[in-house]
C-alpha cells in the first residue's frame, strides 16, 4: 500500500499540474481582456473575412463545423529521432452533426525504420481515434469571451503492440485510451491592424491496461506473459497564428505533455525452465517543444500547411524533429 508520504507527493504533483493549467488559462484570458480594451478606441482592424486559415500544426480548433459540413485534413510526417524514422499519416475526417456538435474519425497509419534493425514488414495501422466536440461558447467581436468547446476522444487499440517478430512492427499500445479536453480560441488585433488568432488546448488522458504476450512495444521479451498498466497523462498546447496577408499565415505551437509511468506485471516463461515473476516500471515522460509552421490558403475553404514539430527536451524523452505537410479542406 502506498505510504502517506508518497500520497502527499502525488497530491503535490497533481496540485502543481492543476495550478499550471489554471495559470496558462488566466494568462490567456488576461491577454484577451487587454487586447479588447486596446481595440475599444475604434481604430482600424482587419476584417475576419479577409483572413483565411488552415489551423496550426498541433492545436485543435475550438470551433465546430456548421451542420452538414465536412472537414478533411490529412497529414504526412516523419518523426526523426536518433537511429529511427517513424513515417506516418494522420487524417482528420470531421462532420458537423449539429451547429454545436462535431463528430469524426482520425485514421492513422505508419511505417518504422530503425537503424541496425529490420524495417517494418509493411505499412501498418496505429491505434485509431474517434472523437466528438461540443461547443459551449462562440467568439464575437467586441467581447472578451473566446470560443470554448469540450472534446472527447477514444483511441481504439487496433495497432500491433505485442507478439512482435520485429520491433519496428509495433504501432499501438494495446489499451483503450480516453482523452477529455477543453479547447479555447480567440482573435486579437495587433497594433498594425492584422489579426492574431490564439488557441489554448488542455487535455487529460486515461488509459486502460494492455494484455501482453511475447515481445512488445514495452520492451518485453519473447517469453513474457502479463500486462501493462499505462496510467494517465495530460497536455497543454498554446498556438498563435498571425495573418500576414489574406492567404499567408505564420503559426507557432508551444506545448508540454506528461505521461505517468508504465507498470509491467507478469512472468517470463522460457521453455524448459520454471516461470520467473516480473514486475517492473518504465519511468514517466515529460516533453517540451514547439512547432513553427507556414500556412497558405488558396480559398477560405482550402489551404496547405508546412511545419515542423521539435521536441526540445524534458524527462525520459527522446528529442525528435518531425517535418509535416497537411491539406485542409472544408465543404
Amino acid at each position: 500500500m502506498m505510504s502517506a508520504l508518497a500520497l502527499d507527493a502525488v497530491h503535490r504533483r497533481s496540485l502543481v499540474r492543476v495550478l499550471r493549467c489554471l495559470g496558462f488559462l488566466a494568462a490567456w484570458l488576461g491577454v484577451a481582456v487587454a487586447a479588447h480594451a486596446q481595440s475599444a478606441d475604434g481604430s482600424y482592424r482587419q476584417s475576419r473575412d479577409d483572413a483565411w486559415w488552415t489551423g496550426p500544426m498541433l492545436a485543435n480548433s475550438a470551433d465546430t463545423l456548421p451542420r452538414g459540413h465536412v472537414l478533411i485534413e490529412p497529414y504526412l510526417y516523419d518523426v526523426a529521432s536518433k537511429g529511427a524514422d517513424r513515417f506516418g499519416s494522420r487524417a482528420y475526417v470531421l462532420y458537423g452533426l449539429t451547429d454545436r456538435l462535431t463528430i469524426g474519425l482520425i485514421p492513422i497509419i505508419g511505417y518504422n525504420r530503425i537503424s541496425g534493425a529490420p524495417d517494418s514488414s509493411g505499412v501498418g495501422f496505429a491505434d485509431q481515434i474517434v472523437q466528438a466536440q461540443f461547443r459551449l461558447t462562440r467568439f464575437h467581436e467586441g467581447s472578451w469571451l473566446p470560443t470554448i468547446s469540450l472534446l472527447l476522444q477514444e483511441a481504439v487499440p487496433t495497432g500491433r503492440y505485442d507478439r512482435l517478430r520485429r520491433a519496428s512492427d509495433g504501432m499501438g499500445q494495446g489499451a483503450w485510451t480516453t482523452t477529455l479536453g477543453i479547447n479555447a480560441q480567440s482573435y486579437f488585433w495587433m497594433p498594425n491592424g492584422r489579426i492574431l488568432r490564439v488557441r489554448l488546448n488542455l487535455a487529460r488522458t486515461f488509459a486502460s491496461h494492455a494484455d501482453i504476450d511475447g515481445a512488445s512495444v514495452f520492451g518485453t521479451g519473447p517469453d513474457f506473459h502479463g500486462s501493462a498498466s499505462l496510467g494517465a497523462g495530460y497536455s497543454i498546447d498554446t498556438a498563435f497564428e498571425y495573418s500576414l496577408t489574406r492567404r499567408w499565415v505564420l503559426a507557432l505551437d508551444v506545448f508540454h505533455s506528461h505521461n505517468d509511468a508504465i507498470r509491467l506485471a507478469g512472468h517470463e516463461d522460457p521453455s524448459g525452465l520454471p516461470p520467473a515473476p516480473v514486475r517492473t516500471r518504465i519511468g514517466g515522460v515529460d516533453a517540451f517543444g514547439y512547432a513553427p509552421a507556414v500556412e497558405y490558403n488558396f480559398t477560405s475553404r482550402l489551404g496547405v500547411l508546412l511545419g515542423v514539430r521539435l521536441i526540445a527536451g524534458g524527462h525520459n524523452v527522446q528529442r525528435s524533429v518531425t517535418p509535416a505537410i497537411a491539406v485542409n479542406y472544408v465543404y
